[in-house]
């Protein structure tokens, strides 16, 4: 299978932002122009992640969806504020491809599965904020505001039995540090599920990808802020990988 690059749209407030360890956000564009701009560049797919809509008790922007819909033609993930099969379908009918769901799985896990009934698994991506705590990588939900007693990788596994068509696996420890990813919990959860695993959190540097292939068995990469400020373009990211035998 090829690996894919992935570009994440973190929205709120309906602009595009990037913090570090899910804190001190920033501006990073108007997602629909940053969009258009990855589809042109070559990303894979995209990711949107209405970050404050949980925190906030609302649903996903749809309009905003839409929006991006209409000017795109790779496959889009959208999360954030998905809880039920309507909002799924509310998603997926403004345009989406998939939706994508952190603490509402957590809270209700056969929404997985429900979801996957009614749509497919291919429409179901299991979003894992995880950290590591006291050496356990541990489950967050509510935007990486509260810690659960779920383990990462039993998470993962649970995901795959109640349905989910792909995981989402996002290392809080790592995000926007540009450090590089969280390889080693990456490794342990691409090799404990057969599903597609996109990891995230910790690009810093065209490297980093290069190693996050290399030492797993992960399927696709996600970045926002070295993509949404110009410190790494796509084409120059694949162009590299490939030159290292990386299927992309």
């Amino acid at each position: 299978m090829k690996k894919r690059i992935i570009p994440c749209l973190d929205i709120k407030e309906g602009r595009t932002v990037k913090g570090v360890n899910f804190v001190n956000m920033r501006d990073a564009g108007d997602p629909v122009e940053l969009a258009i701009n990855y589809q042109n560049e070559g990303a894979d797919e995209l990711v949107f992640l209405d970050i404050a809509a949980t925190l906030e008790n609302r649903k996903t922007m749809t309009d905003l969806v839409t929006k991006i819909a209409e000017v795109i033609s790779i496959p889009f993930t959208v999360g954030g504020g998905i809880s039920t099969v309507d909002d799924a379908e509310r998603v997926l009918s403004a345009g989406a491809n998939k939706v994508s769901i952190n603490s509402a799985a957590v809270s209700n896990p056969s929404l997985i599965t429900d979801i996957a009934n009614k749509f497919g698994k291919k429409s179901i991506v299991l979003a894992i904020d995880t950290k590591l705590d006291n050496g356990v990588w541990y489950v967050y939900t509510r935007g990486g505001n509260t810690p659960t007693p779920l383990r990462a990788i039993e998470w993962a596994k649970e995901g795959e039995r109640l349905g989910a068509g792909e995981i989402l696996l996002t290392s809080m420890s790592n995000d926007g540090t540009k450090d590089g990813f969280a390889i080693d919990i990456t490794a342990q959860i691409s090799e404990a599920v057969s599903i597609p695993v996109i990891a995230s959190g910790g690009a810093g540097s065209i490297e980093h990808f290069e190693q996050l292939f290399l030492n797993s068995k992960v399927n696709a990469a996600l970045a926002a802020s070295v993509f949404h400020f110009g410190e790494i373009s796509i084409p120059e990211l694949k162009s590299y990988l490939k030159s290292k035998n990386i299927n992309i």
